[in-house]
């Protein structure tokens, strides 16, 4: 079968069990999972304060770019994600390889940067974590939610870092036939191969048998 970066020919069914069975539809899926996780955490229980203060405060060392970051790439992670799976729905339907392949490069490349920024996040909310002051969380609140949010923080590097390799895989596939050439264009999308408008199909007339000499025709050969 002929395909262009991992999909056939543009006009194919969509088949949503085969679409859900691709490990790169369940990377995305984990990945958006996890991004709920993250920023859901912190949303909720990132905040705490001690007994005799009303003001509450990040719950990483009281440092608020801790949960900014946390809450914000979360956030972002989720909308991307979303973005890519409808991307892959409607990759199938994409009849230039041109476009096909800046699909799959802006595919490895927001992936990987995904990758370093939960690398980045990971390291960030240890450390903040790890130098945590006791006194800042006397009852202890919240711990389970940074602990889970640090978790799938580093789980997020290797998700997103699966994609970006799943990706790469798909452009070095390329086109795999001569009939997807980088000028491919589906020829029911392709204004010029289209019929001109009011032309009719006019079939045989007599006529053409009168004025036909035979000229044209096939001739014995002599051997």
């Amino acid at each position: 079968m002929e395909q262009a970066y991992g999909a056939g020919k543009a006009g194919g069914t969509f088949d949503p069990i085969t679409f859900f069975q691709q490990p790169q539809t369940i990377l995305r899926i984990v990945s958006w999972i996890f991004s709920i996780v993250i920023f859901g955490c912190i949303a909720n229980e990132g905040y705490v304060n001690r007994p005799n203060e009303v003001e509450e405060f990040c719950i990483f060392n009281r440092n608020q770019n801790a949960c900014n970051y946390a809450v914000g790439m979360g956030s972002l992670a989720f909308l991307c994600c979303a973005a890519f799976m409808a991307l892959d729905i409607y990759f199938p339907q994409i009849s230039s390889v041109k476009d096909r392949k800046k699909a799959v490069l802006a595919d490895i490349g927001v992936s990987a940067f995904w990758s370093f920024v939960w690398f980045v996040g990971f390291c960030f909310l240890a450390n903040q974590w790890q130098v945590a002051k006791p006194e800042d969380n006397p009852l202890k609140e919240g711990g389970d939610a940074a602990r889970a949010a640090i978790t799938f923080a580093f789980f997020s590097i290797f998700t997103w870092a699966g994609q970006a390799f799943l990706g790469f895989q798909k452009y070095k596939l390329g086109a795999s036939s001569s009939l997807f050439s980088q000028d491919y264009t589906d020829p029911s999308q392709d204004p010029a191969g289209a019929p001109t408008a009011g032309t009719e199909y006019t079939g045989y007339t007599p006529d053409m048998e009168a004025n036909y000499d035979g000229s044209g025709g096939y001739q014995n050969q002599d051997y």
